[in-house]
């Protein structure tokens, strides 16, 4: 049943939902069951190409509407205008997914300042310029809203090879407890999920590639493995959790993070440390892989 949709049909009903990083992967998945459940969506990343065939994909999938709005969430003046063709398509918008992410992984000394910039600026500058365009606008108009962000399981342990990621998810985490106490006053909640492995084709490449995933070592490595319940999470089940913390049978949670990861932070705090296994020259060869795409 894991692989199966959780909440009636028309939980969503009215509301329309913003997913930054909405055109692939978990976003995608997670805005499609959005759609489903009668909700308006508006996609946005910095491909408007990628974007505009996620939307046709969904649109005739759920039959929903979907806004595909191109912006680099680095920018505040870029979201501004996402919230405001939101507004202007749908007449309102009622809650945002902070989704859009970036991250690689790495020995912290192999990384120049520009690519730590490059993840801490998506990750956590994207989710507090998003968060405060919409949340400004909501608090002017005296809306309810709701803001949903996506975490990982080493915003609180940290973990080594991913050190510009697990930085920017701690401060989403700290942010979004933080705003969840001082803007419920405003009727606006504040949750996030940290997910444990989902794989897609983009992040997954990146964070399992190829030259790692068929050596002894990368076997040795694989997620399936660290995971008490021996597997890797199905997409519909983050969906399952995200549109229930997006709809009003949540109303009464707030500033909570829910982790969604079989057991595995439970099991070896530390997502990625175990990485300190992989020598010299495979992260030579990954590195040049990385480069090279």
């Amino acid at each position: 049943m894991f692989d199966q949709p959780m909440l009636r049909e028309d939980a969503l009903k009215g509301k329309t939902i913003v997913v930054t990083g909405g055109g692939t992967g978990l976003g995608k998945a997670m805005g499609k069951y959005f759609l489903t459940l009668g909700a308006n969506l508006v996609i946005t990343s910095r491909k408007l190409p990628v974007l505009e065939a996620a939307a046709e994909d969904l649109m005739k999938e759920t039959g929903g509407q979907v806004l595909p709005v191109e912006a680099d969430i680095r920018s505040y003046e870029a979201l501004e205008n996402v919230l405001k063709t939101a507004v202007d398509k749908f007449g309102k918008v009622d809650g945002l997914l902070n989704n859009a992410a970036g991250n690689f992984i790495s020995p912290t000394e192999r990384l120049s300042h520009r690519a730590f910039d490059t993840v801490v600026d998506i990750v956590l500058k994207g989710t507090y310029n998003a968060t405060l365009a919409f949340g400004k606008h909501w608090i002017a108009e005296k809306q309810p809203a709701n803001v949903l962000s996506i975490v990982t399981t080493y915003a609180w342990t940290g973990s080594g090879y991913v050190v510009p990621s697990a930085c920017g998810k701690a401060g989403v985490l700290a942010f979004t407890r933080s705003l969840a106490v001082e803007w419920a006053k405003y009727k606006i909640r504040f949750n996030a999920i940290a997910p444990g492995p989902f794989p897609t084709e983009g992040a997954w490449s990146r964070l399992f590639p190829e030259s790692l995933s068929e050596t002894d070592l990368g076997k040795k490595l694989k997620p399936e493995n660290r995971i008490p319940v021996g597997r890797v999470g199905e997409h519909q089940e983050l969906a399952n959790l995200a549109a229930y913390l997006m709809s009003d049978f949540s109303a009464y949670i707030n500033g909570e993070v829910i982790t969604i990861d079989g057991g595995e932070w439970l099991q070896g705090a530390g997502e990625m440390s175990d990485l300190r296994h992989v020598p010299e020259q495979m992260w030579d060869m990954m590195e040049a892989a990385r480069k090279k795409k």
